[in-house]
């Protein structure tokens, strides 16, 4: 039973006694309500930059929501008032509350996370009570559930909105508006010629419902090379056209978005460095109109196309998320989607050609995925073989999972069906991207779940094998997300840090795909970046040393 239910069973006078100790702030039910003082700086403050507006009299009560742990700010933390009033934290963790009719009296707050648990009054409920006053400030504090820490949004309009109200020192350049982005969809990064290269697909605009949709993108400084640490933020410098608004880095001919996959940076025939991406235009999410491999021309900051493939040809080509590997004949990309499944020599000319790459399957050769029709590779003994081929395509994880439903492939032969670490049950994985980690002597992913239980596409996991083939035996949930999408995750290894002990992601935050018809203010369909130690005792313990015929070459894949 509710506790609202409850109250309204109970006798009248007892009721009205549970009201008077409520209004006059019964222990356990008012969080701490402090006089007006000098913000302390965010974490990193060292990098940071005070926005400092015109000084006024105090006017906005200022609720900082801070991980009880690390006393940071948390973003994307969700107050609720109870005639439902909705206040969500900026990236510093801060609302700047100015509610005409709420000043100067005591509000109750119901206070709501993604993978944060929040205090409990006395009723049960999650949330506190403030006393509420202009000028005045209050902390309150969260438990965080989730393995990763989020850190803070990196896209879109008003990051630290409440902040600049209120007089807070911001980290980045742009804490309202950059490039007029308020949206952005899928990230792919890459270092290249010194500095961070960032693309994503999909970008919305203040000034009408219909963006870009020809790939947006922006650079920033490395850190240590002028850019901030990653635990403060990224300054992006997007490339904008004569409005001002962020233009398109890979235009085409004809009707349909253009997105790209499969960012990489590979050597010409001069032994210069090229970067290059697949890129496809669409009809719509399933509908392919055109692929094909653009390089990047560095003098016009823009893509151009390099080489058509073949509608037919799908997998024979960049995809997904690029790392390097090197042995005995050679350098090769791999593409991740989200396991290393295709790969190509690491050449322009490679690249480009369809015919070069091979993919890591058990299928037989001229063979495709059937369901229970699926013929597969075989030894001698009738053992499945996982092999490099040209003759078949890759398998997905959920195609392996169904391989295992149907009794064609052995739990135990699977490459790509990890077990969750707490309940021995596979996890199908959807998009996300692989590395080699110094501090762990493994190969790590990071990826999203396909058919989470709280969410369609908002479970990230972490995982680990000593080669990028794997086998990958297992996986340990580090975020979630309560009816809400987070796709599309990638890990930035040039971010990590004390040696690969720290690692940074980000991923698209959207109420798209999940059934939530409620989209969070601001946050929606933006990157967040979240932060993972690897040394966290809730993460299992590397089993045993890497042993592979092949070595990553830093797995950054960029000049």
């Amino acid at each position: 039973m509710h506790a609202n239910e409850r109250l309204t069973r109970r006798p009248h006078w007892l009721n009205c006694v549970l009201v008077m100790l409520v209004a006059v702030g019964m222990g356990g039910v008012a969080a701490a309500a402090e006089p007006a003082k000098k913000p302390a700086a965010p974490a990193g403050a060292q990098a940071a930059r005070p926005h400092q507006p015109p000084q006024a009299a105090p006017r906005y009560f200022v609720i900082k929501v801070v991980d009880d742990r690390t006393g940071r700010g948390i973003p994307l933390v969700e107050l609720r008032t109870v005639h439902q009033l909705r206040f969500i934290t900026d990236s510093n963790g801060v609302v700047a509350f100015d509610e005409p009719g709420l000043m100067n009296r005591r509000v109750f707050f119901f206070v709501e996370s993604h993978g944060y648990q929040s205090p409990k009054d006395v009723f049960g409920m999650a949330g506190v009570s403030l006393e509420v006053k202009p000028g005045g400030r209050a902390e309150i504090k969260l438990r965080r559930i989730n393995l990763a820490e989020r850190l803070y949004r990196i896209t879109g309009a008003g990051i630290y909105r409440d902040s600049v109200l209120v007089g807070e020192p911001v980290p980045i350049k742009q804490p309202l508006l950059n490039a007029q982005v308020l949206g952005q969809d899928s990230v792919m990064a890459m270092p290249y010629r010194g500095r961070i290269y960032w693309f994503w697909g999909d970008t919305n605009r203040p000034a009408h419902p219909l963006g870009l949709f020809h790939t947006s993108g922006a650079t920033s400084r490395l850190p240590g090379q002028g850019g901030l640490s990653p635990a403060v933020g990224v300054d992006l410098e997007y490339f904008v056209d004569a409005q001002g608004f962020s233009r398109a880095m890979c235009p085409s001919e004809g009707p349909g978005p253009v997105w790209i996959d499969g960012l990489a940076v590979v050597g010409d025939a001069q032994g210069n460095p090229r970067m290059v991406t697949h890129y496809s235009r669409m009809k719509n999410l399933g509908e392919m109109l055109e692929h094909g491999l653009a390089v990047y021309d560095d003098q016009a900051e823009v893509f151009r196309k390099h080489r058509r493939f073949d509608l037919q040809q799908r997998w024979q080509c960049p995809r997904g998320h690029s790392l390097v590997l090197e042995d005995s004949a050679g350098r090769w990309l791999l593409f991740a989607t989200p396991f290393p499944t295709v790969r190509v020599r690491a050449g322009l000319e490679q690249v480009a050609d369809p015919v070069a790459y091979e993919a890591f399957t058990c299928l037989a050769p001229h063979a495709r995925f059937e369901q229970a029709k699926t013929r597969l590779h075989r030894d001698a003994a009738g053992k499945v073989q996982y092999r490099w081929t040209a003759e078949a395509p890759p398998l997905s994880p959920a195609e392996e999972h169904a391989l295992v439903r149907a009794g064609l492939l052995a739990e135990d032969d699977a490459r790509f069906l990890p077990k969750d670490v707490a309940t021995g049950k596979p996890v199908v994985l959807h998009s996300g991207s692989v590395a080699w980690n110094a501090y762990r002597q493994k190969w790590i992913l990071i990826a999203v779940q396909a058919g989470g239980d709280t969410s369609l596409l908002g479970e990230v996991w972490f995982s680990e094998a000593d080669h990028p083939t794997g086998p990958w035996r297992w996986a340990q949930k580090v975020v979630t997300h309560n009816k809400y999408s987070f796709y599309n995750p990638a890990h930035h290894p040039f971010f990590d840090e004390n040696g690969g002990r720290i690692i940074y992601f980000e991923g698209t935050y959207t109420h798209t795909f999940s059934g939530n018809p409620q989209a969070t203010p601001r946050y929606d369909y933006n990157q967040i970046m979240y932060r993972l130690d690897l040394g966290d005792p809730r993460l299992p313990k590397p089993l045993g040393p890497c042993v592979q015929s092949t070595h990553p070459t830093g797995s950054v894949p960029g000049w």
